[in-house]
């Protein structure tokens, strides 16, 4: 087996197990610790921002492997007050042109794959994501140079159909 078959397998574990872990925590109930020792530490920590009440987000990314991220809201008492699977319509309909690169990787979490166009002097991010019924998707946000979004939207995922 190589190493990314290897780590390929061990990602879509993880991901696997999602579901159990999920159903293992309960909104204002399970506290940060239970949330580390279910999905483990965090790729990444945000403030909750003004728009909500105060405390932490924690990012686990299931990129590239998986299809989804999800934002884990521990509120300032230190009890889970949200978790959110962001990779999803209403979230994608948040990214406007003008967002910039910080707000939308707070958004929607590290994206599965970032493509450089340096003539066009814009970046593409992408994020794999399943449309129901089962439809595989990627979200792309173009970015110009001063990291900014131009445009968005969604696509089937290429990746998905037999050569």
């Amino acid at each position: 087996m190589t190493l990314w078959a290897a780590i390929s397998a061990a990602l879509a574990g993880l991901v696997a197990c999602d579901p159990q872990r999920i159903r293992e925590l309960e909104e204002g109930v399970s506290t940060e610790a239970d949330v580390r020792a279910r999905f483990g530490e965090p790729e990444a920590i945000w403030d909750a921002g003004p728009e909500g009440p105060p405390g932490r987000v924690f990012e686990y990314n299931r990129q590239p492997a998986g299809q989804k991220n999800y934002m884990i809201t521990i509120g300032a008492d230190g009890k889970m007050a949200a978790l959110r699977q962001v990779l999803a319509p209403a979230y994608f309909a948040r990214v406007q042109p003008g967002m910039p690169m910080e707000e939308l990787r707070k958004l929607l979490g590290r994206p599965a794959k970032v493509t450089p166009y340096a003539l066009k002097r814009e970046t593409e991010w992408e994020w794999r994501w399943v449309q129901a019924p089962n439809s595989d998707m990627v979200f792309t946000a173009v970015l110009n140079e001063q990291q900014y979004v131009v445009r968005s939207g969604s696509t089937p995922d290429r990746r998905a159909e037999a050569p």
